[in-house]
């Protein structure tokens, strides 16, 4: 696509990989300031007019909100005023899968800071994407060129 990329684990803080490389699960406390400063990634493209792709376990809704609308998301029954922050349009792309292929890919890499163990609490906090939220959900059963041209899809339709 010539977007830039940005893979989120990237952005957690040294105390988020710390308490994740312990096996301890993230909770919202800790996911919620890096989600701020990935929202402000995707601000600045936005307004250096440039597209970009995110690689995020954005895994409740909330965590979805505030990469749409950073902080203000957290404070959602208080009106917008006028010429604050509009929301980012943001397709989301819920990569669905068996506990047990996402498992064995995870068993498979090496370097990263969060351990295997980690994967039953991703799917304790999962909430997936539901209406209206703009999301399509693709099989990671899939070859990658199939998901790669599905999201493609969705992208330009």
């Amino acid at each position: 696509l010539g977007w830039k990329f940005y893979d989120a684990d990237d952005y957690h803080s040294p105390e988020n990989k710390k308490k994740m490389g312990e096996g301890i699960p993230l909770n919202d406390e800790d996911r919620i300031p890096w989600l701020c400063a990935l929202h402000d990634i995707l601000r600045r493209e936005e307004a250096s007019r440039q597209d970009a792709v995110l690689a995020c376990s954005a895994l409740k809704k909330i965590y979805r909100s505030v990469l749409v609308s950073g902080a203000s998301a957290l404070q959602s029954n208080e009106p917008e005023k006028p010429g604050e922050n509009r929301a980012l349009k943001i397709l989301f792309v819920h990569l669905d899968g068996p506990v047990d292929i996402i498992a064995r890919r995870l068993e498979k890499r090496r370097g990263h800071f969060m351990p295997p163990e980690l994967l039953k609490s991703q799917f304790d906090t999962l909430e997936p994407p539901r209406p209206p939220e703009n999301f399509i959900t693709v099989s990671i059963e899939k070859s990658l060129p199939e998901i790669v041209l599905e999201i493609e899809s969705a992208i330009f339709s």
